[in-house]
């Protein structure tokens, strides 16, 4: 389990390092065509649809990835 922490705990350390100096990099979250935005006077709802369908599809291809070369 200490292991998954480290690793967790580096993940974490990059995306930082990412939001804090190339925010650019991520500005397509929540702008792809399927993402919800509701606004109706001072009230905004919001719901990033598509861009979560992505990024889970990116993270189960790289988890599936290192499950492979893991169990080789």
């Amino acid at each position: 389990m200490g292991k998954w922490l480290i690793i967790a705990g580096l993940v974490i350390v990059v995306m930082g390092l990412i939001l804090q100096f190339a925010p650019s990099l991520l500005k397509w979250i929540g702008h792809l065509p399927g993402d919800i935005n509701i606004r109706k006077g001072n009230t905004r709802i919001f719901f990033p649809v598509t861009s979560l369908i992505l990024i889970s599809v990116v993270l189960t291809i790289i988890v599936n990835i290192i499950r492979y070369f893991r169990n080789l």
